[in-house]
């Protein structure tokens, strides 16, 4: 990870379009960021596709970028977050919209209850896993409810949605991810049974 000092450095010089720093901010938050386009992604392909996105909006839009608050580093951190929080809702509006109100709203679902063991046996990849499984529609309202707080008012905005169909579809989402979990959980005691 970059420092303060050299972080400043690079964000400067990526503002004067220097490629050399430009490579040095990519490969630094590289693992960040597709951490959080991961989350909103179903393939890998299009999680590097929204990572990529992003990063031309950050190399574009640098030279406004002023840190929030003294920790230069998190707030950095903070600032593309968000870029690629938006860039995953861009791609998804671009992408997956139609699907949003589909015949899964007819689904229903037969909810078993998963045990506090297996939730504490599941890994971060695990859980990614089982998110990325979801509908894009379920998926991105997911994660901008749970993992980045947004109102659902904020939520319906940004999609260009109902506030309703945004509640909808948080929980036909947590249904449905439990429902995954559920399965990953049967699968890892077969398993551990043999």
């Amino acid at each position: 990870m970059l420092s303060a000092d050299e972080l400043t450095y690079h964000v400067e010089a990526c503002a004067l379009n220097k490629r050399e720093s430009q490579k040095v901010l990519y490969s630094s938050f590289y693992g960040y960021a597709m951490a959080i386009c991961d989350r909103y992604a179903n393939k890998q392909e299009d999680a590097v596709e929204i990572l990529n996105d992003g990063f031309l909006k950050i190399f574009k839009e640098i030279h406004h970028y002023k840190p929030a608050y003294s920790d230069v580093v998190s707030s950095f951190k903070g600032w593309l977050r968000k870029i690629m929080v938006y860039t995953a809702i861009d791609h998804f509006r671009k992408n997956h919209k139609h699907q949003m109100v589909t015949q899964l709203d007819n689904v229903v679902y037969q909810i078993v209850t998963v045990s506090e063991d297996a939730i504490d046996k599941l890994s971060y990849e695990d859980i990614i896993r089982a998110v990325q499984e979801l509908s894009p529609g379920y998926r991105t309202v997911f994660n901008l409810f749970v993992i980045e707080g947004l109102s659902h008012e904020e939520i319906a905005n940004h999609l260009g949605v109902s506030i309703g169909t945004s509640k909808s579809n948080l929980s036909k989402a947590r249904k449905h991810l439990q429902k995954i979990l559920f399965k990953q959980n049967e699968t890892l005691i077969a398993k551990n049974a043999v």
